[in-house]
């Protein structure tokens, strides 16, 4: 059974980074009313029939007004990586607030470091969680913590996990790989690329939380969203080399250069913990989403085609991380 698809149905999101973007996106193309949260209130590139308004999400009292009347919530809102274990937990929760008081549904994004080291199997939705790492144990109390609310009634959630993104406006990978390739210089994966590993395209992504929303059987559940076949990062780089049309220079940084980088980088400091998921094989089951809802993955090249297209379009700014 699916929602209504109403075109007046009010769809708020939270957050308005790259996969905020891919889901109001999406919900454009489907004629809905969409309303997006950030702190100031602006976002370049966003349909003038989107509306944009600045609020603080760690507020619940604002969740609550921003979410009134709201027929599905989406939670794509994070604060910045180094801050996760203290400033996460209260965001999400204000928000869940917000959209209780509502009685709205809610969609969540969320990664795979819950589960901890896989040791190269692939992961499933019901692998257990065996987080090991400080960003592992905060995504883990707050996904159990959804599904102990959506299970007491509290609240209809859904939650959507993804890989290691990568796409237009995905800035974080593009400073180590699109951004140096298309100035001819070296990309740089993150220890052994030469492992298969998973990677999600961000406006699969967002489509996939849209399509999740629109449907009450998914509720109270988890879902590992469509990705393109698994690749190894050497290959996921060469065929973006061979997108910009230059020979491919490839080089890979392991988990002392990490540790040397975030004596001045909080985020590559951060990174040294989840470096397990690059030195053995990362890969992601999606077929529970697949045989429910169909794949809508973009096959690697023509991802690669529209993320080297929008890299080009959008050169990295001097001074910018």
């Amino acid at each position: 059974m699916t929602t209504n698809n109403n075109s007046n149905e009010l769809h708020v999101i939270f957050g308005t980074g790259p996969v905020g973007f891919a889901v109001m996106e999406e919900l454009v193309k489907r004629g809905k009313q969409v309303r997006m949260v950030n702190r100031s209130g602006k976002l370049a590139d966003a349909p003038k029939a989107v509306e944009v308004v600045a609020s603080d999400a760690y507020d619940p009292a604002k969740t609550r007004d921003l979410t009134k009347g709201a027929s599905v919530v989406y939670q794509c809102a994070q604060p910045e990586y180094h801050e996760w274990p203290e400033k996460f937990p209260p965001l999400q929760a204000s928000i869940v607030e917000g959209v209780t008081a509502n009685d709205a549904k809610l969609v969540v994004v969320e990664n795979l470091y819950m589960y901890g080291d896989p040791n190269g199997r692939p992961m499933t939705e019901d692998m257990p969680y065996n987080a090991h790492t400080r960003k592992g144990q905060t995504r883990k109390a707050m996904s159990e913590s959804l599904m102990a609310a959506h299970k007491s009634g509290k609240i209809r959630v859904v939650i959507g996990r993804a890989s290691d993104f990568y796409g237009p406006r995905y800035l974080t990978a593009a400073d180590q790989t699109f951004y140096p390739a298309l100035a001819g210089k070296q990309a740089t994966g993150i220890g052994n690329i030469d492992v298969q590993h998973t990677f999600t395209y961000v406006p699969d992504f967002g489509k996939a939380l849209v399509i999740l929303g629109e449907h009450d059987e998914a509720y109270g559940q988890v879902w590992h969203v469509p990705n393109a076949p698994t690749v190894t990062q050497r290959e996921f780089m060469t065929m973006m080399f061979a997108e910009i049309g230059t020979a491919p220079k490839i080089g890979s940084m392991g988990k002392l250069m990490m540790r040397i980088g975030g004596l001045f980088i909080p985020g590559a400091r951060e990174t040294v913990e989840m470096m397990y998921e690059f030195e053995k094989p990362f890969t992601v089951n999606h077929s529970k989403f697949v045989n429910a809802f169909g794949d809508h993955s973009t096959p690697i090249r023509d991802a690669m085609r529209e993320s080297v297209a929008w890299f080009k379009a959008h050169p990295k700014q001097k001074g910018a991380h």
